[in-house]
């Protein structure tokens, strides 16, 4: 049997014990390590779940799967994911793989940024597409997430943005050269990320993601206890807000759509940069009813 796994969110006790079950009886178990992290070293979690972690990089789980898979049909082998597994494609693509084999398949679920987001006080079912946000260089900026945004906002929805993360990737020059050497890891900061909105809004000129006018709510270390951090505000106050507020990555934003309701905007008043900023766009601009 193969075992995809998720742990949750925040550290090694957030897996379910119908995960740590299938750990437990596993032959062997990865733990994907690249489409998001945990806040736990993986010491920390062999400790608790008592068997020893293989580390499982892009390139082993989505050009190399086989070998994660070799045996599963004869023997116990789970991949561990941060989250829900359903929460990439990757995830998506190995199941596909396993079943190709002929190769039973199990698929045990957990909390994710995709529902716990709920906790910044906006309403699950008045979000629209999520979209992920990678980093610009100087030479690729991407903005196709533009128009999946500018889709949302049209049916007046809420938008997820889940900010890039760079780990274990190589330079332009170390690829082309054929040289395993491999860059720091690298987590986007919500500044970064609005600094990024603003600009592609710029070159847009749609008026959809206006600076002052627009609100947003940043999330990190979402069920993470006294580490998670969600701060709310025009996109010009997250923008310019000390980056220091939003504690540490993972990051993430939420772009408000205008079907706000009142209840969403004085749940997530508390965590506003400036509560008559936030209720004076909210009344002015997204014509919610503060009465």
């Amino acid at each position: 049997m193969f075992f995809v796994v998720g742990l949750g969110l925040s550290d090694e006790k957030d897996i379910t014990v119908r995960g740590l079950e299938a750990v437990k009886r596993s032959a062997r178990v990865y733990l994907e390590s690249y489409t998001s992290i945990l806040m736990v070293q993986k010491e920390k979690l062999e400790a608790y779940y008592e068997r020893e972690l293989i580390l499982a990089d892009r390139d082993l789980v989505e050009t190399d799967s086989d070998a994660i898979l070799q045996d599963a049909a004869r023997v116990d082998v789970s991949l561990l994911v941060v989250g829900d597994p359903f929460g990439a494609t990757t995830h998506t693509d190995i199941l596909l793989r396993a079943r190709a084999l002929n190769i039973p398949t199990r698929v045990i679920h957990n909390a994710s940024i995709m529902n716990a987001v709920g906790a910044c006080g906006l309403q699950l079912y008045n979000f629209g597409q999520t979209v992920s946000l990678p980093f610009f260089t100087d030479n690729w900026k991407p903005d196709s997430w533009y128009e999946r945004i500018a889709e949302n906002s049209k049916l007046g929805m809420h938008t997820l943005v889940l900010l890039d993360i760079k780990v274990k990737e190589q330079s332009e020059e170390n690829l082309a050269r054929g040289r395993k050497i491999y860059e720091p890891p690298r987590y986007m900061s919500v500044p970064v990320a609005v600094e990024q909105l603003l600009e592609t809004e710029s070159g847009r000129m749609n008026g959809m993601l206006s600076p002052h006018d627009t609100l947003a709510i940043a999330l990190s270390r979402v069920g993470g206890g006294d580490e998670q951090r969600i701060v709310a505000g025009t996109l010009q106050e997250l923008h310019d807000a000390d980056e220091r507020v939003f504690g540490e990555p993972l990051h993430s934003l939420v772009i408000v759509g205008k079907r706000l309701h009142h209840l969403e905007v004085e749940f997530a008043q508390v965590y506003a940069q400036s509560h008559d900023t936030w209720r004076d766009v909210a009344r002015r601009v997204y014509g919610c009813s503060m009465d």
